[in-house]
């Protein structure tokens, strides 16, 4: 008994330690941003957050950042969200507000949502991935070349695709699809990096949504929903895909052929 009250107790106070570390450094994030301006330096500190990854052989380094690629990308969007926040015309209090409700989104990611791996959280984390990540590539690359920016697409949409394959364990062509997958989705961010829609938050109207990126998600839930249907009945079917495919068209039509005439090009 006396074991088992020792044990119980380490795990607590394991959890509180590594609450506690994670909430520290989703604020150290935010201060770093607010104090110094500075990607680079904010960017060091999700590196150093990382160091799990490389703590193995050399050798296993490639398979740990792919398996970590969607927590990178999600760590990175924060950062230039909360730069492009702190670094806006809004008034001193909305972006104290807004750094605060990124900030507590970013701690809800790091305590709840990524710690899970159930396929349905597995599935939400890489649609976090590939909205925040999107959203983040197209709010800072205006100005890059257009192959930086179907890069990263290619990266981004590859990370989702491995992240949620990974979760089925009789898929022996995960590393195909992945790639396959992430060619659709480089081919997505050049033809959105042409034609860049963005829409203005109501309280905060300096700060823009790239349209690409919510798409981008509709399109990969269509596709996850798809290749779920045929991994568990040899085929797509019908009552598996109807609705998810008619609420993503329905919601791409309102984006293209109403909210464009509100939108600002970037």
């Amino acid at each position: 008994m006396e074991f088992l009250k020792l044990v119980r107790r380490r795990s607590f106070l394991s959890e509180v330690v590594y609450t506690l570390l994670n909430v520290a450094f989703a604020v150290a994030l935010v201060l770093v941003i607010s104090f110094t301006e500075s990607i680079p330096l904010a960017l060091g500190l999700v590196l150093i957050s990382k160091w799990r990854v490389l703590a193995v052989r050399a050798r296993y380094w490639f398979v740990n950042i792919r398996s970590n690629l969607v927590d990178i990308i999600v760590s990175v969007s924060i950062v230039v969200g909360l730069y492009t926040i702190d670094t806006s015309n809004l008034t001193d209090s909305r972006k104290f507000l807004l750094l605060a409700i990124t900030t507590a989104l970013y701690v809800v990611w790091l305590l709840i949502i990524k710690p899970r791996s159930k396929r349905t959280y597995v599935a939400a984390q890489a649609g976090i991935a590939v909205l925040l990540g999107t959203a983040a590539l197209y709010t800072v690359s205006f100005s890059w070349p257009v192959s930086v920016v179907v890069i990263g697409m290619w990266l981004i949409g590859y990370s989702a695709a491995n992240h949620i394959l990974n979760t089925y364990d009789d898929e022996t062509h995960g590393i195909f699809l992945s790639l396959a997958w992430s060619v659709i989705f480089a081919e997505i961010g050049w033809v959105a990096y042409h034609w860049t829609i963005a829409y203005s938050l109501p309280f905060a109207t300096s700060l823009l949504i790239p349209q690409i990126a919510m798409i981008g998600l509709l399109i990969g839930f269509v596709a996850y929903k798809a290749y779920d249907s045929f991994y568990h009945h040899q085929r797509i079917r019908t009552s598996d895909i109807l609705l998810p495919l008619l609420f993503s068209l329905s919601v791409i039509a309102v984006l293209v052929l109403v909210f464009n005439r509100v939108g600002t090009a970037i």
